[in-house]
């Protein structure tokens, strides 16, 4: 019975959540605190990232907050090192950071292809990067998670999504990558894709009146993802459950691409 609790035993951990103070995020900030994991959001806002670690705290929970800007590596390396510095070690980064900028492929811009690729590949790559040279100095192995989407594995019609769709598949391989290079330090590395998660982020789409009629018919299990399952996914990525998983996309995407 003990070996069986410990598989989800994060006592004494820290988490870094860079963009980790949105729906999904803070719902996988909730579960590793909820384990023992100490818990640093980071993101574009202070006051939003404080906020989510004020409300951690008030539940009882270790939790700290910073602002970095996405755009810059100085910035993700100032943060990751800030966090580091603060608790002491760093063991898990839970990567929420993502941008979408819909075009359709005539009207694709430099502009926006460079900033999606910028926030959803390059400041991946920089933080893995960042966080790894702690993981590696502290000698105990640990945990690496990005988030992707179904988007990694299959386009979609009627949408301007070429430069999404072309990071989202850039950052899966990018995390193969990662977990080949980590895993002699016993660092593993892993992606999450979920579809549509039940979030603000999506509240644009949920107000269309047709949105969940054309949508629910595509995901087998009939609904759209809850940030509690992405929360789940990112629980197994992080505990010693997952220890011998890496280099990995999990889809939590309730069969989309298994029937598609």
């Amino acid at each position: 019975m003990g070996e069986a609790a410990d598989l989800f035993d994060l006592s004494g951990q820290v988490a870094f959540l860079p963009g980790g103070y949105g729906g999904i995020g803070e719902a996988i900030a909730r579960t590793l605190a909820h384990h023992g994991a100490a818990v640093a959001f980071a993101g574009r806002s202070r006051d939003r990232a404080e906020s989510a670690a004020a409300r951690l705290r008030e539940a009882g929970h270790r939790a700290s907050a910073a602002a970095f800007d996405a755009h810059s590596v100085a910035s993700i390396r100032a943060a990751v090192d800030a966090v580091a510095a603060e608790h002491g070690r760093l063991d898990i980064l839970v990567n929420c950071v993502g941008l979408n900028r819909e075009q359709p492929l005539a009207e694709v811009t430099e502009d926006a292809f460079d900033e999606v690729f910028a926030i959803n590949v390059r400041a991946a790559m920089f933080l893995g990067q960042a966080v790894a040279r702690h993981q590696v100095a502290g000698g105990r192995g640990g945990r690496q998670v990005h988030f992707g989407s179904v988007r990694s594995a299959l386009g979609i019609r009627g949408r301007g999504y070429s430069a999404y769709c072309a990071a989202k598949g850039g950052l899966a391989l990018l995390v193969k990558q990662h977990a080949m290079e980590l895993a002699p330090h016993a660092i593993t590395v892993n992606c999450i894709a979920p579809t549509y998660v039940r979030t603000e982020m999506i509240a644009h789409h949920l107000a269309r009146p047709d949105f969940l009629a054309t949508t629910l018919p595509r995901i087998p299990l009939g609904r759209l993802g809850e940030p509690r399952d992405c929360a789940g996914a990112a629980l197994l990525f992080c505990s010693p459950a997952g220890a011998f998983i890496t280099g990995q996309t999990l889809y939590v995407d309730g069969g989309i691409t298994a029937s598609q």
